[in-house]
């Protein structure tokens, strides 16, 4: 059984598909929760859901920021997290001929460095116990590329790399740093895709059908407990058997 009872918890990205799933898996596994977004309706959705759970709007593009919002956390949660969920991303599609600097450059801030940093300044407090799980979200992209995401795929390809230097770095302070790649999930994203293109994903897919958010949640939650005490510096894929890393 998956025991995540009164761990402390900290989700990025809370308030999307992928995100609540994470929350509602961890809540029903007793976690104690802090959940990280940007759109307050969707914030306030969440406290409504899910009993007990703390909340905090905050934009992880504010680097300047981002130290003084870790502190701010562990207060809340009476300590520093033993779980942290980088989920929170963003995208900005185009064809890399008509890709401007600032399309690059924020899809790389977001994604790529606010990851990095979150990770530089939680680990500072996870040292101290000695203990502590952080999982990246990052996506089948990242490892095959496509059509107008070169900055969307060089953002999750570069977590996993981040990702498995981290890991190196703090194996031996009992700190486990993962990565879950998704392949194409029903969020709200897929739901915006054509049907004729989506059918043609679906054909792609070994698995014949889209992922569930859920599908996600569950290796969070593996990964998070002390099931995975031994795993480190690996990416897991979820993606129904379209890319098979």
């Amino acid at each position: 059984m998956i025991n995540l009872k009164d761990k402390k918890t900290v989700v990025t990205g809370a308030t999307g598909g992928i995100g609540n799933s994470i929350i509602e898996k961890f809540h029903t596994k007793g976690a104690k929760i802090l959940g990280t977004g940007t759109n307050e309706q969707k914030l306030e959705m969440l406290k409504k859901n899910f009993q007990g759970i703390l909340l905090e709007k905050f934009d992880i593009s504010k680097h300047e920021e981002i130290e003084k919002f870790v502190d701010s956390v562990c207060d809340q949660l009476g300590g520093c997290p033993e779980i942290l969920i980088n989920n929170a991303g963003i995208t900005k599609d185009n064809l890399s001929l008509r890709m401007s600097p600032i399309e690059w450059k924020q899809v790389i801030d977001i994604n790529l460095t606010s990851t990095f940093l979150l990770c530089k300044f939680f680990l500072k407090k996870m040292i101290k116990n000695k203990n502590g799980k952080i999982i990246n979200i990052t996506s089948i992209v990242g490892h095959t590329g496509n059509v107008g995401q070169a900055n969307y795929a060089a953002s999750k390809s570069g977590i996993i790399g981040m990702s498995k230097s981290l890991a190196l770095e703090y194996a031996k302070k009992n700190i486990n740093i993962n990565c879950i790649s998704p392949g194409f999930i029903k969020t709200n994203m897929t739901d915006k895709i054509d049907a004729k293109f989506k059918d043609l994903i679906i054909s792609k897919i070994p698995s014949n059908r889209l992922g569930e958010p859920s599908d996600v949640a569950n290796v969070a939650a593996f990964l998070s407990s002390d099931m995975s005490d031994y795993i480190t510096g690996e990416t897991i894929h979820v993606n129904g058997g379209m890319y098979l890393g």
